[in-house]
């Protein structure tokens, strides 16, 4: 490894293979990154990480010991070392650290990429509901749908919006709420945090478990509570939704951008109208902006703030909206055969808050700015 290399890593004295691994996923967990992506060039691996939802490159590990480097990650996952043309996955926990990782790797023309995702205690540090910073009118909305006893409470947003951490937020307040009176079935893929006291099932296609087989099995496991990891094709939205509709409550999440375009991608994967209004409780959006760190002076950082590094964001804000399809006029523009933007006029005539009005309110406020808002909504807030 390169002098400039090991000082923009800041791996302290680490030369072998194992001691690179230990300081790269030590600094990770310190930086609070949710992710390590090791790319593999002609001069060596790439090292780069996610904080707060953005890739910053760090510097390169230098060839002679990169093959090394990935061998060892491999042995802490417990996969297959020699298994270099095929993708694999695995989990590890490495000595010192506090937090467990998901291991993945993926063949390239320069060798494997590996990417280690870093995830919650198993059992520890989980939130509930009133934990999330969402706005109270959004959290109100999913505290009552999440009492009923049926029903389809959707969650959606792009990857990396902070879907998953809200979806677990409510099955901890579920379980909170009934004192475990409630039982509580889950179809994940993967299972990211075990939860107590929840069984949890780990969908696997490759062995014909896929996720409309696998919802069929839930439903005969005398759920009350039923949450599917993601929403991805037709049957399975079609199951799910008979289930919402005789007894239990569905939770689960979907690649949508905003609350109306849920509704449009579960009509277009074939789930009928009248299932969608029937059964769906609530829907919410939601994104996570960047909060300006305290060291900026307009769109000047310090370089070597302790906080941000020098980037100018630190940490991250949710932002969220939601619909109650309680509302009947809401419901009807669903009957009527679906339109989005009219959906949307009748949402803003009942004066709803949209993604794009607390984004805005974020940037008045100086907690955000205009850039993050682009970067991650691509709407312009107005004055």
């Amino acid at each position: 490894m390169n002098d400039s290399t090991h000082q923009d890593l800041d791996l302290g004295d680490a030369v072998t293979a194992p001691q690179i691994v230990e300081a790269l996923l030590r600094r990770t967990l310190e930086r609070g990154a949710s992710d390590l992506h090791l790319l593999p060039t002609r001069e060596g691996l790439q090292v780069e990480w996610r904080v707060d939802g953005v890739v910053q490159r760090l510097g390169l590990i230098d060839r002679d010991v990169a093959n090394n480097v990935t061998t060892r990650l491999k042995v802490l996952a417990g996969l297959l070392t020699y298994e270099t043309n095929k993708p694999q996955e695995g989990r590890l926990r490495a000595e010192g650290l506090d937090r467990p990782m998901r291991i993945s790797t993926l063949p390239t023309v320069f060798g494997e990429r590996i990417v280690a995702r870093v995830l919650s205690e198993d059992g520890g540090e989980l939130l509930r509901l009133g934990d999330l910073t969402l706005p109270k009118g959004v959290a109100d909305t999913l505290s009552q749908a999440l009492a009923a006893t049926s029903g389809a409470v959707l969650i959606v947003g792009p990857s990396g919006s902070g879907k998953t951490t809200t979806a677990y937020a409510c099955l901890r307040e579920i379980q909170s709420r009934w004192g475990g009176g409630r039982s509580v079935v889950t179809l994940e893929d993967p299972v990211e945090v075990v939860l107590p006291g929840v069984a949890q099932s780990q969908a696997n296609p490759d062995a014909g478990y896929d996720l409309a087989t696998a919802l069929r099995s839930l439903v005969r496991q005398d759920p009350d509570v039923l949450f599917v990891g993601e929403m991805r094709d037709a049957e399975a939205a079609r199951i799910a939704y008979q289930a919402a509709m005789t007894g239990q409550l569905l939770l689960t999440t979907l690649h949508a951008t905003d609350a109306a375009t849920a509704i449009a991608r579960l009509l277009d994967m074939g789930a009928p109208p009248y299932l969608v209004r029937g059964a769906t409780r609530a829907i919410v959006a939601q994104r996570l902006l960047r909060k300006v760190c305290e060291c900026r002076q307009g769109d000047a950082a310090l370089p070597d703030c302790p906080r941000c590094d020098g980037v100018g964001y630190d940490g991250r804000l949710a932002i969220a909206e939601s619909i109650d399809l309680a509302d009947t006029a809401l419901a009807r523009s669903i009957d009527s055969g679906y339109d989005r933007a009219r959906f949307n006029e009748e949402r803003r005539a009942a004066q709803s808050a949209t993604l794009m009005d607390q984004a805005a309110k974020l940037v008045h406020a100086g907690l955000t700015d205009q850039l993050e808002v682009d970067r991650v909504l691509g709407w312009e807030v107005g004055p």
